[in-house]
């Protein structure tokens, strides 16, 4: 149970890189707001999986309180950029019947 927090913490700091690069990169504004969505789900689940192991680390009332403000705005970041990116798909899928 202790590693698997630190390991989803970077692995969503990573995502979280790749799709602002990968922003950087693209020249379709489409994409460009799809991308966004998905790094904001990526920074989200970094946020919330911190909050749980900085509660799991030290096991104290205000870390617990603070974990909570955590994992609420993590949760919160998360929810909405899988409702960006899920829009911004369905949007790229209307406009491009044919596939890729």
């Amino acid at each position: 149970m202790g590693v698997i927090f630190p390991i989803l913490i970077v692995v969503s700091l990573v995502l979280y890189i790749y799709y602002k690069v990968a922003i950087l990169k693209t020249k379709d504004g489409l994409t460009q707001k799809y991308f966004n969505g998905r790094s904001h789900s990526c920074l989200g689940i970094f946020i919330f999986a911190f909050g749980i192991n900085q509660y799991l680390f030290y096991e104290t009332k205000i870390s617990l309180f603070i974990g909570i403000i955590f994992l609420l705005i993590g949760g919160a970041q998360t929810i909405h950029g899988f409702k960006v990116s899920k829009h911004y798909q369905n949007e790229w899928k209307r406009l491009h019947p044919e596939g890729k």
